[in-house]
């Protein structure tokens, strides 16, 4: 099985058991690494949505993969992110993106491992959209230099 269609089954299953109390729109990413440089036994890391009564204090899921990511496996280069995003209100027949914030994440990501990242968006019934490095969603990257540490 390819490297990208187990990627989408693993979307489509966690998006299937991921809890949406709030909303109802579950939303869920997995991190891809490359095998040849993995330094620890992962070689993928998943997440979803976490939602809050108190709103906005939930997280998307792009962020919860990329955060557990930063705090456990920083050495680790990430190879791919496939997301998807689910409701039982109707059917999704495009691909749904990130938000700003997870781009903006996304971005710093990929420059602390000085690597493209290859996002994979999937809809249950619609296209594959692959997007090649994060300066193809978000063409004005905000970084400053003296800003990091």
């Amino acid at each position: 099985m390819s490297r990208m269609i187990r990627l989408i089954c693993s979307l489509v299953l966690l998006a299937i058991t991921c809890a949406a109390q709030t909303s109802g729109k579950k939303r869920v990413a997995v991190l891809d690494f490359d095998y040849g440089t993995v330094q620890s036994y992962v070689s993928s890391i998943y997440g979803s949505n976490q939602e809050n009564v108190a709103y906005p204090s939930g997280l998307c899921a792009e962020r919860v993969a990329l955060f557990y990511w930063g705090a456990n496996h920083p050495d680790d280069p990430i190879e791919a992110m496939a997301i998807t995003a689910r409701t039982d209100e109707f059917l999704l027949t495009k691909p749904v993106t990130s938000c700003g914030s997870c781009l903006q994440v996304l971005a710093e990501v990929e420059k602390k491992q000085d690597k493209p990242i290859k996002v994979i968006l999937y809809a249950e019934q619609g296209p594959v959209w692959i997007v090649k490095g994060i300066e193809n969603q978000l063409p004005f990257l905000f970084f400053e230099e003296r800003l990091t540490t």
